[in-house]
């Protein structure tokens, strides 16, 4: 449990006052997992998220079963959980997918695009300009059916090919996502390699063409440690959507020197101590965490969730078991 009082709310100047957890674990963070996780364990995980205070949980990807088995049964997960009063956005790659999101009553998609060629390659076996291309219809066909979309944008801060990718290589990209109708961006760093002053940079660089802060949220991987430090460069430029996974679960199937994202406690933490409000019970949500790493099967990597373990946890390092 967290210590009454701590951490200590001593806020910083021109930080925003509130900040959205667009929380990511139950489709980033479980897709990468080697076993499938059960969709009744998937739906529970995504209701204690809800009842956590998170409003924003990424549920599923409407991808071809081929490409990620852990998420086929995104048609049995989304009615499972689509009663709740949060934002449950799925990711759709295609025209297929987002028939498929649309017909389960889905009002929030995401489409998946990469600042790289190598990375575009790798991901979607298509040039980068290709895959603005599949994207065009999808994003047009859902604005038609006032569905908010989503624009992820990986390798905006280095590709494992590519290495450095040039700042104006990533506007051009986020120009061209919100030119064909997204409603925000997700800038991605996709193997964790940004930092502070690069992110500041890329900020900057998209404002001077046209891309408004408002539209942007940051997504950063805590390969080098600098997932925090990252994220409070974006919040001192004015972003106030910061993507997270509970338990920092997560990483990057088709870029293997990606670690897990940002864990969703360590940011709230942080958050909390900035006196920044974000509608998020820090227990529960480490509650949370702590019972699906007992059905992972090993303790989480979240520093935050270590720190406030329980002694009577469900999962214990030196059982290895459920309770």
């Amino acid at each position: 449990m967290t210590v009454q009082g701590l951490p200590m709310a001593v806020p910083a100047r021109d930080l925003p006052a509130r900040v959205r957890i667009h929380e990511v674990g139950a489709r980033d963070g479980l897709q990468n997992e080697k076993a499938t996780v059960p969709t009744e364990i998937k739906a529970e995980f995504i209701r204690r998220l809800a009842d956590a205070g998170l409003t924003t949980i990424e549920a599923t990807s409407f991808v071809h079963p081929r490409w990620v088995p852990q998420l086929a049964d995104a048609e049995q997960l989304f009615p499972l959980v689509g009663d709740l009063p949060v934002a449950l956005p799925v990711l759709v790659p295609n025209e297929r997918g987002l028939d498929r999101a649309l017909a389960l009553g889905a009002r929030r998609v995401a489409v998946f695009a990469s600042a790289t060629e190598s990375f575009a390659k790798a991901n979607l076996n298509r040039t980068v300009d290709e895959a603005l291309a599949m994207f065009e219809p999808v994003v047009a066909r859902a604005k038609a059916a006032d569905v908010h979309v989503r624009g992820y944008l990986s390798m905006c801060f280095g590709d494992p090919w590519e290495g450095p990718v040039p700042l104006e290589q990533v506007v051009r990209v986020c120009r061209a996502l919100l030119d064909m109708g997204c409603d925000e961006l997700s800038l991605g760093d996709t193997i964790g390699v940004a930092t502070p002053g690069h992110v500041l940079r890329l900020l900057t660089a998209l404002n001077e063409q046209g891309v408004p802060t408002s539209t942007l949220g940051v997504h950063f991987h805590d390969t080098y440690g600098q997932a925090l430090a990252n994220t409070l460069a974006a919040l001192q430029h004015g972003v106030t959507t910061v993507d997270a996974s509970a338990g920092g679960l997560g990483g990057c199937p088709y870029a293997k020197s990606a670690t897990g994202n940002l864990a969703t406690e360590d940011l709230v933490w942080m958050l909390r101590g900035l006196g920044i409000d974000t509608g998020v019970d820090l227990d529960r949500l480490t509650a949370t965490s702590e019972w699906m790493a007992a059905r992972l099967g090993r303790p989480s990597p979240s520093r935050t969730v270590r720190a406030l373990s329980h002694e009577d946890s469900e999962y214990s390092e030196d059982s290895h078991k459920e309770r």
